[in-house]
């Protein structure tokens, strides 16, 4: 007997592809619906300084087009991404990483991108929120 499932739409899209089908302008708009919730965010919110909130906006969005296959940006400003040194004077704890995932998922959401493209997104920013967990 053969195994003849068929991979998933997940499957069949890599996280190097996100920026060619989304482009750099849907990255864009993903960080944008994200960072429009931080404010009056709880958890969140006084984690991000307001005098920098568009600094890290914009930090976001280069890392993510850097890391789904888009130009290298990011690199050529920040150098290798070193994201727990990077978060580490920040205290991340599980409701601060469910709540990042909350608002980014409302972000994904929001932006009504194809099922694949969400479902890579998610899978993605999980793992990078559970590794941030420093708490």
């Amino acid at each position: 007997m053969t195994d003849e499932s068929t991979p998933s739409e997940a499957d069949s899209l890599t996280e190097n592809q996100i920026c060619s089908v989304i482009g750099t302008e849907g990255i864009t708009k993903l960080v944008a619906a994200f960072y429009a919730q931080i404010p009056d965010d709880d958890i969140l919110g006084p984690m991000y300084p307001a005098h920098d909130l568009a600094g890290a906006e914009e930090r976001l969005r280069l890392f993510l087009i850097f890391r789904f296959g888009g130009p290298q940006t990011y690199l050529q400003l920040r150098g290798h991404p070193r994201l727990r040194m990077r978060h580490a004077p920040f205290s991340i704890n599980q409701a601060a990483r469910d709540r990042w995932m909350q608002l980014m998922q409302n972000a994904i959401d929001d932006c009504r991108f194809a099922h694949d493209v969400s479902e890579v997104l998610k899978h993605f920013l999980s793992h990078v929120a559970t590794f941030l967990i420093n708490q």
